[in-house]
Parts: C-alpha cells; structure tokens; sequence
C-alpha cells in the first residue's frame, strides 16, 4: 500500500483510501467547467473558487471537462489557460490534493500538465474509500451507453494510437480540428433526445453491483440532481454535478455526508 498525502492507494484493487486524518475535513467534486478563453467569466469563475478551495478543501475532485477543448499539454498557452494552471498551482502548494479525471472534451490532458498544476491523475471510474463507503468517481459518459454514435466516437477518441498521431501535429490544426468537432458535437446534440443522452439505468445499476459501490458522483449530462436507487434491497444514492455555464455546481463532503450545491 502506497500512502500519497493522506490516501492510501491500493494498486491491486484500483481503491484509494482516504486517511483517517482527513475524516472531518472538506472533500469536494466539481465537473464540466468548460472553461474557454473565449469566455474570461468561465475562467476567472473558476479562479474565484479555487481561491477558497486552497483555504477550505483537504481535497478536491475534477470529474473531466474542465476545458471546453485540450489540444494536448503543449497547447495550454495557445488556448489561453495559463492563467488557470497557475490557479490550480498555487492551489496545490497551499497542501489541497487535487486529482483528475478526463472528460470528453480534455481527454488529451496528460503529464506535463499534471507536472505544471500538481495536480495528480486518476483513471475514470475510480472507487474511493470515504467514510467507511465506497464512491465511485467518474465523468460519466461512459454510461450513455443509448448513444451509440457517441459511444463509437468516444473509441476512437480514446484510442491511444489516434491520440498520439494527433498530438505529433502543430498546434493550431489541432485548435482548428478541436473547434471542428465541437461545432459538430453541438449540432448533433441538438437533434438528440435528451432520453438518448442520459445514462441507461441498467448500466448504472450493473455498475453498482459490479463494484459493491454505496455511492456514485459523475458529470457529463449536466443534470444536477441526487438520485435514490435500490440496488439488490441495498438503499444507493448517485449524484449528478451540473455545469458551470452561469454559477457552481459543487458536491461536498464532511463527516460522512454528502451536499450538492447548485
């Protein structure tokens, strides 16, 4: 068992460990910032708040697409984020431990940002260790199992051979390919159903049993909302993290229970 900052990670399990010695301090969960340097209110929304975090969290959790878009690590300057790496930074010197997980949209974050930021990250759908429950933590797409067209592009995206070719172009095709797909990605959307975009239950509940999870925190559809869910007679909860187009939305963590504030 490896102790990293007061979480205990056990390799062969994939589970993290919170120690005892964070038990009565404040954990929190953020998700689809989507922060664009086309939008400085995004930006700066969000260095308000790490701002507090470094005074008041013990941890904080990023559940993927805190960029609109992420060319890869050598494009953060070019997209206007040094501003918040430097947020994260400061952050992370201040004793707050602060992981990540990708999204959809930043999917090409890798290690020299986590280097930058210290900001350390985690596979999706981790399981955590909190309070004597275990919580999974995840972005949440991969539950739109309905989509099918977006589960096949999510593939593709993810496919480390793609990923590689991609990042080995300059640095303004990948802008212009990532402003591309994401015009694209919101056309599409617009003639989905919401039904279609949404996580399929079943998959949920598979999950859940899979994992002999207590309680799951995702992001994605941004659909803020704390859902009760009976998984084999066992009483479930799983909370949904809106975005952050107009205010916060945040779970927190205290003593064993959890808030989301939206």
């Amino acid at each position: 068992m490896q102790t990293l900052s007061g979480v205990s990670c056990i390799n062969d399990r994939g589970v993290y460990q919170t120690a005892s010695h964070f038990k009565h301090m404040t954990i929190a969960f953020i998700s689809d910032l989507h922060l664009s340097a086309a939008r400085p209110s995004s930006i700066s929304r969000f260095c308000d708040f790490m701002e507090v975090s470094a005074t008041q969290l013990s941890t904080l959790y990023i559940l993927g697409d805190l960029f609109d878009y992420w060319v890869g690590d050598d494009g953060a300057e070019a997209l206007g984020f040094t501003r918040v790496e430097q947020a994260l930074k400061q952050t992370s010197d201040s004793g707050t431990e602060i992981y990540f997980i990708a999204g959809n949209r930043d999917f090409l974050v890798g290690d020299a940002f986590a280097e930058r930021t210290g900001v350390k990250i985690l596979k999706d759908k981790t399981v955590l260790e909190l309070y004597g429950q275990r919580v999974m933590i995840a972005h949440g797409d991969q539950f739109c199992i309905d989509d099918i067209e977006y589960m096949k592009a999510r593939a593709h995206f993810l496919n480390p051979q793609w990923q590689q070719s991609v990042l080995k172009t300059p640095i303004e095709d990948r802008i212009q390919e990532a402003m591309k797909l994401r015009s694209e990605s919101e056309q599409r959307k617009s003639g989905q159903s919401e039904e279609i975009m949404d996580v399929n239950q079943q998959e949920i509940i598979r999950v859940f049993k899979e994992n002999n999870l207590d309680l799951m925190i995702h992001g994605h559809t941004h659909r803020p909302y704390v859902h009760q869910l009976d998984v084999d007679g066992k009483t479930c909860r799983r909370y949904v993290l809106g975005e952050w187009k107009t205010e916060r939305s945040v779970i927190y963590a205290n003593q064993g229970k959890f808030y989301l504030k939206k």
